[in-house]
């Protein structure tokens, strides 16, 4: 059955009800229950990244091959072992004064065993495939950081959009009270269908924002779980633990001050993981001179044959020992001297200029942790002005002292000064992630 207003003078009024009962009616199917999002702490956040994101198992990776690239270098500088058995058929078989030289058939087992007895060049390859490896691990350390700090800010996202959805509801709250409230005036004779018709655009318009909210959410919810590699949405418990302890801020404070005060650069896995280079560069280019040193290899080659021929015993060995010294390679060893010296530039350049960037990081991280705790203070305050003149502003119209324009103005501030309270808040608490990161002391 079809509801219908009355044809009568207050047809407007009855329009707004049905507007209302449909606008209930949307709001309770956007509420209604859905799928079960998974929550997560903020340390649970962390951690499943880093340990489920595939970065994180590509950079593994890196450090089985360095690992094995080690162990390739370490083998070549110790004894090996060959063995080779040579079965060999000639026809027609020699022979000598009626007897027969070799036989048609023989089996020759010999055996191998070749000693490095001095070689500098493969002793220096196995100590740099060690500063490889090590490499690799500070590079899995840099990636741990750039996955933990990720899903940290998406966790932030999620709390920061969930207080605007929040803000956006409350103040659709408002306008359906003040919305019902002209409504009654209305159908009591008291009011306009002009002030009506505000306070239903006025609830539209906070109609869509909470819309708007919850796709924010959901979408900061799905680039959530694809960071923790879950295969769906996930949703932020609580507000994270990002209190800045005291001997944090003694060294951010140092830092900002002092160029030189170098304690805590260590404590980043990216300066970690450039350092790590750049002693392998400079190893490197040390172990050059090796390159000129002379090579010691003791050879042992026993053999056996089965059966021996008239010239040739069953059972011999051999002893050899080679001495090769490197005499003229036409620049060669000079050139890679070059090569790994402009290396060893590269790296300390990258390091100079990284340091130069974590002490600008700290002192910027610094600052903005004291700027937006001093916005938070004042976005606080205006909130809370901007709702006590809603409330006079209310009373005033109630009392018919004012219209509802004023009343509607009053309600968009008090929304927009809460929206900017929470974006402080949101502010601050990244700028206390930044500053952590920036310091090395996030992720522990």
């Amino acid at each position: 059955m079809r509801r219908r207003c009355p044809s009568t003078a207050r047809a407007w009024a009855c329009a707004a009800v049905l507007a209302l009962a449909a606008l209930a009616e949307r709001t309770l199917s956007a509420q209604a229950p859905g799928p079960p999002i998974e929550q997560v702490t903020f340390e649970q956040a962390t951690e499943r990244a880093v340990a489920n994101n595939p970065t994180m198992a590509r950079a593994m990776a890196g450090i089985l091959r360095a690992q094995s690239i080690l162990q390739q270098a370490r083998a070549a500088s110790l004894p090996s072992v060959d063995a080779a058995l040579t079965t060999t058929v000639i026809n027609p078989v020699p022979s000598f004064g009626g007897s027969s030289i070799n036989p048609r058939t023989q089996l020759q087992t010999s055996l191998g065993v070749a000693v490095p007895l001095l070689a500098p060049v493969r002793w220096a390859e196995r100590n740099q495939a060690t500063d490889q490896v090590v490499v690799s691990e500070r590079s899995v350390d840099d990636v741990r950081r750039g996955i933990a700090v990720a899903a940290a800010q998406a966790y932030l996202q999620v709390i920061a959009e969930r207080r605007v959805l929040e803000l956006n509801e409350r103040a659709r709250a408002t306008a359906l009270a003040h919305f019902e409230y002209a409504r009654q005036r209305l159908e009591g004779g008291l009011g306009s269908r002009l002030n009506l018709l505000r306070a239903q655009q006025e609830l539209s318009s906070d109609e869509v924002r909470v819309e708007d909210a919850r796709l924010a959410i959901r979408r900061a919810q799905e680039a959530l779980g694809v960071l923790l590699a879950a295969d769906g949405p996930m949703d932020a418990a609580s507000e994270p633990p990002l209190e800045i302890p005291p001997e944090l801020t003694v060294a951010s404070g140092s830092a900002a001050q002092s160029p030189t005060a170098d304690s805590w650069l260590l404590q980043r896995p990216d300066v970690r993981l450039v350092a790590a280079r750049q002693s392998a560069a400079e190893r490197v280019l040390r172990d050059s001179w090796r390159d000129h040193l002379p090579s010691l290899t003791g050879l042992f080659d026993p053999q056996a044959i089965n059966p021996s021929g008239l010239f040739q015993p069953g059972r011999t060995w051999s002893a050899r020992v080679i001495f090769a010294v490197p005499l003229f390679d036409s620049g060669q060893r000079r050139g890679l001297a070059s090569e790994r010296r402009s290396q060893l530039d590269l790296v300390r350049a990258e390091r100079a200029s990284l340091e130069r960037q974590a002490r600008s990081e700290v002192r910027a991280a610094w600052e903005a942790v004291r700027s937006t705790e001093r916005a938070v203070a004042s976005a606080r305050v205006a909130a809370e002005q901007a709702g006590e003149v809603v409330r006079i502003t209310d009373i005033a119209f109630r009392a018919g002292a004012t219209t509802n324009i004023e009343l509607i103005d009053a309600q968009r501030q008090a929304r927009d000064a809460e929206t900017d309270a929470a974006i402080a808040e949101d502010a601050a608490r990244r700028a206390r992630l930044e500053l952590m990161v920036a310091v090395g002391q996030f992720p522990q």
